[in-house]
């Protein structure tokens, strides 16, 4: 037989390796943004155009690369962050695997320029599909450019696979966040389209988080400290009246290193119990410092997922701390038994002289009895001046001429109730299901899915086909949002005003909303537009369209009634009236069932019938 095994040619192993370390544009912005700050950058620039499908280009004043490291780094496991097996247990850097540079290099266009300080000249080298083109001298500044153009040329399929600009745009915004919240020190700066996203200088870390999440997030935060022989942890948390039904702004990081954890968020979400209303979740920026040789960072190819050697030890110091937090910053309420300090006298009035002992006078000749004699008591009625002769108060009653006295007569009904009773054609169960008969037997209809179908429908129609009806605003609601929020809101500001709502003015971090629609109250109005963003963000919208398409189910589901809600019998009979004057009243926006029915048959043999 013929031997069928052979090694890969090196580069279809670079592409095989490129779809662990490249999913999509963030993530060779995730790798880039990484080695510059491995390189000692003080500033970092990053350039996107397309959302990184056609550019990707970081620029750095590093350290640099000689002109042999600047040809080496784009072969297979070439590092310059480990030499032996014992060094990936001790690691401080943030890319050691040695494969980043060369994956990317197998499915782009790449462009290096770099230099380092002592050279005069630098180098600059083009490669495509891992193949080098060109290599010449160059005149550069200190540091390094990396341009990754044309990501997936030469993979049509993976290309095809990449989502909307808008999606991919929010996914290199969402890592270039984990990387610049970590590392407050560096200049970062990031530019879409030669538009400016985000400017950020050199500071602290509250103010780099005020600067990425908005002006309005500092009232927000509640600061973490905590140093122990296994965890130094420190960052800050959002106060119990200022977390959302999203969990967008929820970061853990780990040696300056982003990561997920369910089992450390669960630590941090049961410190707030009794805190948070249901559906809503904490902010969170927590920074973890533990020993090198405690964790393992090479489970997975991005690095987002740790193993922890002493995780239930980590679990309860996260959460101890922040209950303790929450209480030293008066978040959580207390019951205090002590007396009330502020009720004592102040300590520089001991010495001021005693105030007077007040003094009692009595009047000795008062007589409450001999004051009510004097008074004379009036009467409607003439009488004479002797208080004996009781009679002449009713002399002149016999002078009233009875008949013509007109007195008003109460209207008698021979009803009982001013309308009969009616037999209710529905009924409500548990707060949850409106049952009504039907020719065939009866129905269960879920209470708040087909309030969800019916308003999905009327907004549907109110976006697309007429103008909705908006109501103003007696004081224009001023609402805080991040950079990219905003970004998001001016996307769809058409959109959102063809639902009813108005706006005064968009603003770099803020908006003024001056008119909302008829159907909401202006204490929903934040709720609504929150849940609205995060439901564009995952739904992944590709067309203007569907775009509409979300936004009338997220206003759907904001405002539908929630079960639990008591419905008076109109209530009732409006809902199973609209839900069947709906296009599709058997189901939800989402697919759910809005209602079941049992025939009278299945219901006979129920009782055995």
């Amino acid at each position: 037989m013929t031997d069928i095994i052979q090694l890969l040619p090196d580069h279809v192993a670079n592409q095989i390796a490129a779809g662990e370390v490249v999913q999509r544009p963030a993530s060779v912005v995730k790798e880039l943004l990484e080695n510059a700050i491995d390189a000692g950058a003080t500033s970092i620039k990053l350039l996107i155009k397309d959302a990184g499908k056609s550019l990707i280009q970081v620029i750095d004043n590093g350290k640099g690369m000689s002109e042999t490291d600047a040809r080496f780094c784009f072969e297979r496991h070439a590092t310059s962050k480990i030499r032996t097996a014992e060094d990936l247990f001790n690691l401080q850097t943030k890319g050691f695997r040695g494969e980043a540079l060369a994956s990317i290099a197998a499915i782009a266009h790449v462009e290096l320029k770099t230099k380092q300080a002592l050279q005069e000249l630098g180098t600059h080298i083009k490669i495509e599909g891992s193949s080098i083109v060109s290599q010449d001298l160059i005149t550069t500044p200190k540091g390094t450019s990396i341009a990754v153009k044309n990501l997936f040329y030469n993979i049509p399929a993976r290309r095809n696979f990449l989502k909307s600009n808008q999606v991919e745009t929010r996914h290199i915004i969402d890592e270039f966040q984990r990387v610049a919240l970590v590392h407050s020190t560096i200049e970062f700066s990031m530019y879409h389209n030669d538009n400016e996203v985000y400017r950020l200088n050199s500071c602290n870390l509250r103010q780099r988080i005020v600067s990425i999440l908005g002006k309005k997030t500092n009232e927000k935060l509640v600061p973490i400290n905590e140093k122990t022989d296994v965890l130094t942890l420190s960052g800050f948390v959002s106060k119990p009246e200022f977390s959302k039904k999203k969990r967008g702004e929820q970061f853990f990081f780990v040696n300056d290193r982003f990561i997920k954890n369910s089992y450390l968020h669960h630590a941090l979400v049961s410190a707030f119990d009794g805190l948070l209303a249901g559906g809503y979740h904490p902010s969170y920026f927590l920074y973890l410092t533990v020993p090198p040789s405690t964790i393992d960072i090479n489970i997975h190819p991005t690095k987002t997922e740790i193993k922890f050697d002493n995780e239930k030890i980590l679990y309860a110091i996260i959460r101890s701390t922040v209950k303790h937090s929450l209480g030293q910053y008066n978040i959580t309420p207390a019951l205090d038994f002590n007396r009330d300090s502020t009720l004592d006298v102040p300590y520089d009035y001991k010495d001021v002289k005693s105030s007077k002992e007040p003094k009692i006078t009595i009047n000795p000749n008062f007589n409450p009895f001999k004051a009510e004699t004097q008074k004379t008591i009036q009467f409607p009625f003439k009488r004479d001046s002797k208080p004996q002769e009781w009679e002449s108060l009713y002399t002149d009653i016999e002078a009233i001429d009875v008949k013509n006295i007109e007195v008003e007569s109460e209207i008698i009904n021979n009803q009982l109730f001013e309308n009969e009773i009616s037999i209710a054609k529905t009924h409500q169960v548990h707060r949850k299901y409106i049952v009504s008969t039907i020719k065939s037997g009866i129905i269960f209809i879920n209470q708040n899915l087909a309030h969800q179908r019916i308003l999905y429908e009327e907004y549907l129609e109110s976006i697309t086909v007429k103008e909705a009806m908006s109501q103003q605003l007696l004081f224009p609601l001023e609402i805080g949002f991040s950079k990219d929020d905003i970004q998001l809101i001016k996307e769809i500001q058409l959109d959102l005003e063809s639902t009813g709502f108005l706006f005064d003015k968009i603003e770099k971090e803020t908006i003024v909303v001056k008119g909302i629609p008829t159907t909401i109250s202006e204490s929903q109005v934040t709720i609504i537009i929150e849940q609205l963003l995060d439901d564009i963000k995952h739904e992944i919208p590709e067309t203007s369209f569907s775009q509409l398409d979300v936004m009338a189910k997220s206003l759907a589901k904001s405002l539908a009634i929630k079960s639990g809600s008591k419905l008076t019998i109109k209530e009732q009979e409006s809902i199973v009236e609209q839900l069947f004057l709906c296009k599709e009243p058997n189901h939800s926006p989402f697919g759910k069932p809005t209602f079941i029915s049992m025939e009278l048959e299945e219901i006979d043999k129920k009782f055995g019938i």
